[in-house]
């Protein structure tokens, strides 16, 4: 199927009517790469560009140590999967916005219940607020839908893709890291979250929160928390965004972001950016500052997802492992 047939079937929208019609696996389209497109793809679901551009959070820093990155995914290396072209293999993760013949894509019937499901992701999260929709649970998306007609209950398709999406097997995306969180159903407990002032986010109470702390402390208070939990639902709407902006390539959007289920954001980690440097917290620039090379020299960038890593991931230098 060319790209204007796949075109046409999106705005024919042609969707499976049963919820048996989202059975895994999701199955490769052999030789199909599907290139980038103009704002009349997007036009095409009903979806601006910034729509989905601020729904994703999309960052790319430099890395400050290819050799510490190598030395700590070594590992990776001894266990990697048979036949594994490892040279073929860092260059698709170096080139991760780029679709490749293997990639995993959401079958042409399914797609624009993808972009229903990621639509009313997003009236849930414009209703309880940013920060807060970083915490709430696919149950309580699900009740409030049912409680405010500025969301809408959540269609048996949308519900079925999504439970697809978090139960599917990362390994078939060439997504290769650890799934953390096994039930699509997680809560984060009140009492084991603290909402961090001025930020937005929450941490975890414990060993995140403390890291933290002693961060801010370090770096004399010249760092931010800019993303700390992200339960299963605010997972799903940015990889869901992100599938969008791929014109439905799992596989090129497990290269951004983890799959929901497999983000340690989940169960701990978080980012942080020097205060006010605003969205360029999340570019090259970011690698530039003093507060960057400063968070290196006392150890707190231990990677989580080095450069040339074998998880199927890029590289995230402004994330912080506490687990």
């Amino acid at each position: 199927m060319d790209r204007r047939d796949f075109r046409k079937t999106i705005s024919k929208g042609v969707v499976a009517s049963s919820t048996a019609g989202f059975a895994m696996p999701l199955v490769a389209q052999a030789g199909q790469v599907v290139a980038e497109t103009g704002q009349d793809f997007y036009d095409d679901l009903g979806l601006s560009r910034s729509q989905i551009d601020q729904s994703i959070q999309y960052m790319s820093t430099l890395s400050p140590s290819r050799a510490a990155y190598l030395e700590e995914f070594q590992k990776f290396t001894d266990s990697a999967e048979p036949g594994l072209d490892l040279d073929r293999y860092r260059a698709k993760m170096q080139d991760f916005e780029t679709a490749h013949r293997e990639d995993i894509f959401v079958p042409t019937r399914q797609f624009e219940t993808l972009v229903a499901t990621f639509k009313r992701l997003d009236r849930v999260q414009s209703l309880v607020g940013h920060g807060n929709f970083n915490v709430v649970s696919f149950d309580e998306a699900l009740q409030l839908g049912r409680e405010h007609s500025v969301i809408g209950a959540f269609d048996k398709s949308e519900t079925a893709f999504i439970e697809s999406i978090f139960s599917a097997n990362a390994h078939d995306y060439g997504f290769f890291g650890t799934r953390v969180v096994d039930k699509l159903t997680s809560v984060v407990n009140t009492r084991d979250r603290k909402k961090v002032g001025n930020t937005g986010h929450y941490l975890f109470r414990g060993d995140a929160e403390k890291l933290y702390r002693k961060l801010q402390t370090d770096l004399e208070n010249k760092v931010i928390l800019t993303s700390g939990i992200r339960n299963i639902v605010k997972q799903t709407h940015l990889f869901l965004a992100k599938a969008i902006q791929s014109e439905g390539n799992l596989s090129r959007a497990s290269r951004s972001l983890a799959p929901p289920g497999h983000s340690f954001h989940g169960i701990g980690d978080f980012d942080v950016g020097k205060i006010g440097f605003g969205s360029k917290n999340f570019t090259v620039q970011f690698a530039k500052t003093a507060e960057f090379h400063k968070l290196v020299e006392l150890g707190y960038i231990d990677m989580r997802y080095p450069e040339d890593n074998l998880l199927g991931v890029r590289y995230e230098p402004w994330h912080i492992k506490v687990t």
